[in-house]
């Protein structure tokens, strides 16, 4: 049987990728590799409990996205989110909402420098 096993990666356009490349390194820690992105070993990503990935078809009205004014936000799971907002901060990147912690763990929304919204997941293992 054919099945979707996940998402395996992310592209987008941006007006400037040298410098976005070099702010997603900076703030967010990524190591961009001389093809020009990041690879996330799915063991590393499969060892964080709780983890996996999502796609979620939102009603075009939806204002989960904003303030970002792009049709679509990207979640990045991440083990520590105290220190990566932390690495944020330290960069002038603060969170625009941060969220109790629930459930399915802990989340922080960031905008980028061209103003995509990045959700932080810290997951919670499942109960």
């Amino acid at each position: 049987m054919a099945n979707v096993l996940g998402i395996g990666g992310l592209f987008f356009k941006a007006r400037d990728p040298e410098a976005m490349k070099e702010w997603y390194t900076r703030v967010l820690g990524l190591e961009i590799a001389a093809w020009g992105g990041a690879w996330f070993p799915a063991a590393a990503f499969a060892a964080q409990p709780g983890a996996g990935a999502v796609l979620n078809v939102m009603e075009e009205s939806t204002d989960h996205i904003a303030p970002s004014t792009h049709a679509f936000m990207f979640n990045l799971v991440v083990d520590d989110l105290e220190g990566l907002l932390a690495r944020c901060k330290q960069h002038g990147v603060e969170p625009i909402k941060l969220y109790p912690e629930d459930a399915n763990g802990r989340f922080a929304h960031i905008l980028d420098p061209e103003g995509r919204k990045i959700e932080l997941w810290e997951p919670r293992a499942a109960a």
